[in-house]
């Protein structure tokens, strides 16, 4: 656990995109504008999340309007990171 919350906190991007999604469901665009993360990088982000388990994509079959949720895993090391 401790290597994920120090592998999220060595970029902003990370942290902003996980605390966007937070407990809901969330399409890119919506992660986007409320982590202030150009859509160019959040697509990286997310993609090299989902790689660590943190999040997941619920429908995959999708090519427009992929939704994203944090893991069980996601949820821990966001509330380990707001702690600090």
């Amino acid at each position: 656990m401790d290597n994920l919350v120090k592998y999220v906190l060595r970029s902003s991007y990370r942290v902003r995109v996980l605390n966007a999604i937070g407990n809901d469901v969330k399409m890119p665009s919506q992660i986007a504008k409320q982590s202030n993360v150009l859509n160019n990088h959040i697509s990286r982000t997310l993609r090299q999340l989902r790689e660590h388990g943190l999040i997941e994509l619920i429908n995959p079959e999708m090519r427009c309007g992929r939704l994203y949720r944090l893991t069980n895993c996601g949820l821990m090391v966001l509330d380990n990171i707001n702690e600090k």
